[in-house]
């Protein structure tokens, strides 16, 4: 594969290594985008009962296909990671044997939408929070952390809630065994999947969660405001967060919408967020999720291995420290600076470079795409280099 910032809208002259932040959008995306707002602002009367659905529709199985789920309308249109959540803590009470449960499992430095969701929820359910600290160690600390969250799932677990790949550390987690647990002690896996999906492998079907969330600004290479949810088997009957009449049966029915309906569309469409039938956003996403099924996830991920594999030994040779080979992905990486290397001045110092990284405080954070070159990063180790002298 060869570099595609050339489909991008990026500013020349900035090296930009922050996608997990907030990615760039192709070109086709923003024309899409600006059709649908012009349809809103000067067609209006183009928009009919198809238009409500038919584009989503679209991008459920744009979705699905990029997870591998068998059925798109397990798939739902949400707003954010948040009201994917939401969602969750709205169902957990139907766990069977809720009541003998005693905690929800979430692992350190977890990213904060996953921890909001479910405080409320905890104290009316009488649940703790039992949070799986990472290791103290660099070395071998993927595969550790990995086992001290299986062996913390008993159960007495109501749920598990995981990423795929950790937002700071890059560290990749086993989803496949920690799922394999949870249903052997009668416990939910919710996955929080926005580091990882549209740039990394993701097999529902191997895997087996109870439900996947992700935004979709980011490796989705999507706009802000909306995101995509899997929600498996235990959400079919669920209590979805809001009564939206797009979600009912026979609501592509216009002339028949004071016919109120008791019951939902199937499977996740109970969950739609309201007004998900976005004429501007779901245009833009659909474009975007239909490059990346049409890259290739594996491709994307090969390409960032490709072009960070001789900077990152470069890095290492100045005293950097990351995630192993086996724990982490190649998009998303967490490093550790050299000792006396302060981690804000660092970022500070690429800013004036025109480097863009985010510093999450115990580490740096570089993330990158089809968009980057191996240049882009020579351009970080150039700066650590001089800093260092």
């Amino acid at each position: 594969m060869t570099n595609q910032k050339h489909l991008f809208v990026l500013e020349e002259g900035i090296t930009y290594l922050n996608g997990a932040a907030y990615a760039p959008m192709l070109k086709t995306s923003i024309e899409k985008g600006n059709e649908g707002m012009l349809m809103k602002a000067s067609r209006p009367f183009m928009i009919d009962p198809k238009s409500h659905f038919e584009p989503a529709e679209r991008v459920q199985k744009l979705f699905a296909r990029l997870l591998n789920i068998k059925n798109p309308q397990r798939v739902a249109i949400i707003s954010a990671v948040s009201y994917g959540m939401a969602v969750v803590a709205s169902n957990l009470h139907r766990l069977p044997d809720i009541s003998a449960k005693k905690h929800i499992i979430l692992i350190q430095d977890e990213f904060p939408n996953n921890v909001y969701a479910f405080e409320r929820l905890s104290q009316q359910l009488s649940l703790s929070y039992n949070t799986i600290a990472k290791p103290d160690t660099l070395e071998n600390r993927g595969q550790l952390w990995n086992e001290r969250i299986l062996n913390e799932i008993t159960h007495e677990t109501a749920m598990v809630v995981v990423p795929n790949i950790h937002w700071i550390y890059g560290v990749k987690f086993n989803l496949v065994e920690i799922s394999k647990r949870c249903k052997e002690v009668g416990a939910l896996m919710i996955v929080d999947a926005t580091q990882s999906v549209g740039a990394m492998d993701f097999d529902v079907q191997s895997i087996q969660p109870d439900a996947v969330i992700c935004a979709g600004y980011k490796w989705l290479l999507g706009p802000y405001s909306i995101g995509l949810a899997y929600f498996g088997e235990f959400f079919d009957e669920g209590v979805p967060v809001e009564e939206s009449w797009l979600n009912r049966v026979n609501s592509d029915k216009f002339a028949q919408l004071i016919n109120y309906q008791k019951d939902y569309r199937p499977f996740a469409q109970r969950y739609n967020a309201g007004e998900y039938s976005q004429f501007i956003q779901l245009p833009m996403l659909e474009d975007a999720l239909s490059y990346i099924v049409d890259l290739g996830v594996d491709n994307i991920q090969q390409y960032c291995q490709t072009i960070t594999q001789k900077p990152l030994e470069a890095l290492v040779s100045l005293g950097c420290s990351l995630e192993t080979k086996a724990y982490r992905g190649h998009h998303l990486l967490g490093i550790s600076l050299p000792q006396g290397v302060d981690n804000q001045s660092f970022t500070e110092q690429l800013l004036s470079n025109k480097i863009i990284i985010s510093n999450r405080g115990v580490a740096i954070r570089i993330s990158l795409n089809v968009y980057n070159s191996e240049e882009d990063m020579w351009n970080l180790v150039e700066v650590l280099d001089k800093s260092l002298k």
